[in-house]
């Protein structure tokens, strides 16, 4: 399972960064969203993952720390799920923006005017 994950990991993160490097607005919106789920699943994945394990520690029951899931990464992928949408709200925004007034998609202005 763990390998699955790895490989998400890296499949995500390297083709994020591969669309972030082309030149249109758009390919750069998804390759940042692709970047933030790998992000996402990184921070998942170093909670262990544990199957039937109780989010919350019973008081009447001794529990080892290999028996119970971590709440925290947990947390902060719900946070970072908000982070990001805003983030990509916002980088839409500026870059719709930032073509209605260059009038081109490319990043660096060097395409023919539409």
């Amino acid at each position: 399972m763990e390998l699955i994950l790895a490989l998400a990991i890296g499949v995500l993160a390297g083709s994020g960064i591969w669309l972030i490097l082309r030149p249109r607005t758009f390919q750069l919106i998804m390759g940042l969203t692709l970047l933030a789920y790998a992000v996402n699943l990184f921070i998942f994945g170093m909670g262990r993952i544990t199957l039937n394990a109780p989010p919350v520690v019973d008081s009447d029951i001794l529990h080892t720390a290999q028996q119970v899931a971590d709440p925290l990464p947990q947390a902060l992928v719900l946070t970072a799920i908000v982070i990001s949408f805003a983030t990509t709200a916002l980088f839409l925004v500026v870059l719709l923006a930032a073509r209605g007034l260059s009038g081109t998609d490319h990043v660096d202005g060097r395409e023919n005017r539409t």
